[in-house]
């Protein structure tokens, strides 16, 4: 449960209907099991302790007391294991039958909730025999212990305070306000389903989008376990659709009739941290008990994928989409700027890198949505000191098979000049060395764009702008920034998208030579006409400082969590043992808290996803803020100590 997983299953046993002494020893079979493998929260289906098909026996009371004797059994059971256990049963409270869910943690009954909505419609006859539960909570004695009873009840655990408990049965989630909307909103961050929903032909679908849709709109983990093998198949099937959903995402899923376990890790401190930024997320406790029950704070073992590019779709269907909804995203917002300013050109400094690729892909794609001539893009290479034969010459080609226009600005005498004016030694390869470049360029294009009417697009990416590799004020600024809400990671699949699209020809080949070439300001001289400057090796790979921006801006976890998330993602890569994870965790945090001050003034540009930069939108932080807790964190790791 540390760093705020939390172990969860969804079980379908196989049962016999109306047999509670059989179905009991199924349930401790599987929980004990459970235990073994570390599952903290185990969710059975409802009526798992009698079969949900027993129809008019569930008023006889032998099969009701023979309930209440399996949960005596699970309960003794349960004193001895380190889990929340969940099952379902009839229950007789004050000469009313109920359909329910009680919730058991070692040897304790802490409450029972009753089931709101009640079917009574199509193949569901559930008002026959029961009655609607109550939200009002009252305490009813049940095997010797004072209980909580009602549906407006919290389990929270101490040792890990952002795993609350909410609990509703089947029916309750297909109703027009589930119950599990009111716990969210009290505080619960995990929702358990205890179900018995028969299967019938395209209800599987419908069942998963729910819960994924709930576990969405709340905000929450939602565990949903169904009845399977064993129920009558007199008028109904039963598959065991077991579903583990978390804000929006499977996790696991055990499919119909293949009579498996869902198992897996919901990140409750990741659920706190998605409530605590969303202010249309107003909590209400009004009416709720919450129960509080310990549990061991021990280490959970993570079997869930953690994806070591969280920016880029695996599948490639999906990655493809996205690639052509954010390439219009840009296009469209380059667009609306270019008729605002009354832009008559659209000045871009070509490279025969990545980010300016991408930028002028954008920008020829702008002019098509305006209806105006590619030639309205001028693209300008500003050849120097570091520039290499081979990025010179994919700018050139890359414009000529675009059709926008094209100029060439040798940059090497105005620098020399410029370095003469502020005493700047030419043979030391320094930032000012580096810098006064970059600067030059960026007041050639701004110069140049007001003699054109045009507006300057910028090239710098979301990546570049958290490590703050720009030089402020010069390649740092544009009058509008396309790839500010880009990562670097995604820019590679977003020319690799349009390479793709351009089919096989000279387009395409420059667009695959640019992808395949360092990724490199060109700065420094070249050495035998080869890139010099190589960022990634400056800075660190940026599939790994992606990574790494992404759970600290999305979620805003700890060093520590993110470096045992890094562990999961990159596991088996031979070039990220732990200590190169580190050094560039590290060397993350030093650079994004000492360059927020470039962020704080950056120039215009589109969000395209759920993180971004811009001073103006979703990231608000000092320019002088300390780095010093995190990187104390960082220090607390075993890790650094050994290195």
């Amino acid at each position: 449960m540390k760093d705020g997983f939390l172990k969860a299953a969804a079980l379908s046993p196989a049962l016999r209907v109306a047999d509670c002494g059989y179905n009991t020893d199924q349930i401790l079979t599987q929980l004990r099991d459970c235990a073994q493998r570390g599952v903290k929260l185990a969710v059975f289906p409802e009526f798992c302790l009698t079969g949900y098909t027993c129809g008019d026996l569930f008023l006889q009371r032998t099969l009701q007391q023979g309930a209440l004797e399996g949960l005596g059994r699970i309960l003794e059971a349960s004193a001895g294991l380190d889990l929340v256990a969940l099952v379902g049963l009839p229950l007789m409270v004050r000469g009313k039958l109920y359909n329910c869910a009680a919730v058991v943690c070692r040897g304790q009954i802490l409450g029972v909730v009753p089931k709101t909505y009640l079917p009574n419609y199509g193949e569901f006859y559930e008002k026959r025999q029961f009655t609607p539960g109550s939200c009002e909570v009252e305490q009813i004695t049940l095997c010797g212990q004072e209980v909580p009873f009602g549906t407006s009840l919290l389990f929270r655990c101490r040792q890990l305070e952002s795993f609350v408990l909410g609990v509703e049965l089947c029916e309750d989630l297909w109703s027009a306000l589930p119950p599990s909307t009111f716990h969210a909103l009290a505080g619960a961050t995990v929702i358990a389903n205890l179900s018995a929903s028969d299967e019938t032909v395209g209800k599987a679908e419908y069942r998963r989008a729910l819960v994924e849709n709930q576990s969405a709109r709340l905000l929450c983990g939602y565990i949903y376990a169904s009845a399977a093998h064993g129920e009558s198949t007199q008028d109904m099937v039963f598959a065991g659709h077991n579903l583990i959903a978390e804000n929006g995402t499977l996790l696991a899923e055990a499919l119909p009739f293949g009579g498996k376990i869902a198992e897996t890790e919901l990140d409750c401190q990741r659920l706190e941290s998605e409530r605590a930024k969303n202010t249309s997320f107003e909590p209400t406790s009004d009416g709720y008990v919450t129960v509080d029950f310990d549990l061991n704070l021990s280490e959970t073992a993570l079997t869930r994928w953690v994806d070591p590019a969280p920016f880029v779709p695996g599948d490639p269907a999906r990655r493809a989409a996205r690639c052509e909804l954010i390439l219009t995203m840009q296009a469209d917002g380059l667009a609306k700027r270019m008729e605002h300013a009354r832009a008559k050109k659209a000045v871009i400094g070509i490279s025969g890198g990545l980010d300016s690729c991408l930028a002028l892909l954008v920008a020829v794609r702008a002019m098509k949505q305006l209806g105006r001539p590619a030639a309205d893009v001028l693209a300008v290479t500003m050849p120097c000191f570091g520039t290499t034969k081979r990025t010179r010459s994919n700018a050139e080609i890359l414009c000529n098979e675009l059709g926008v226009s094209f100029q060439e600005i040798d940059i090497a005498r105005t620098v020399h000049s410029h370095f003469a004016d502020i005493g700047q030694d030419e043979s030391v390869l320094d930032v000012t060395f580096e810098n006064g470049q970059a600067r030059v360029r960026t007041l050639e294009l701004m110069d140049l764009a007001n003699r054109t009417g045009g507006l300057v697009v910028g090239t710098g990416d979301l990546s570049e702008l958290a490590l703050g590799w720009a030089t402020y004020n010069g390649d740092h600024m544009s009058m509008y920034g396309v790839n500010a809400g880009v990562p670097k990671t995604l820019v590679r699949h977003l020319v690799r998208y349009e390479a793709d699209a351009a089919g096989e020809g000279a387009l395409q080949k420059v667009l695959l030579d640019i992808l395949d070439t360092p990724v490199s300001p060109e700065l420094l001289p070249a050495k035998d006409g080869e890139i010099a400057q190589k960022t990634e090796d400056l800075v660190g790979p940026y599939e790994l400082h992606d990574f790494y921006l992404y759970y600290v801006l999305r979620f805003g976890f700890g060093p520590a969590k993110i470096f045992r998330l890094a562990k999961a993602a990159f596991a088996g890569r031979a070039e990220y043992p732990d200590e190169v994870l580190y050094k560039w965790l590290r060397n993350f945090y030093w650079r994004f808290f000492a360059q927020q001050f470039k962020r704080s003034c950056l120039p215009d540009g589109p969000k395209v996803g759920s993180v971004t930069l811009s001073p103006r939108g979703d990231w608000r932080m000092p320019s002088d803020a300390s780095a010093a807790l995190w990187l104390a964190e960082l220090e607390q790791l075993p890790l650094h100590h050994s290195l």
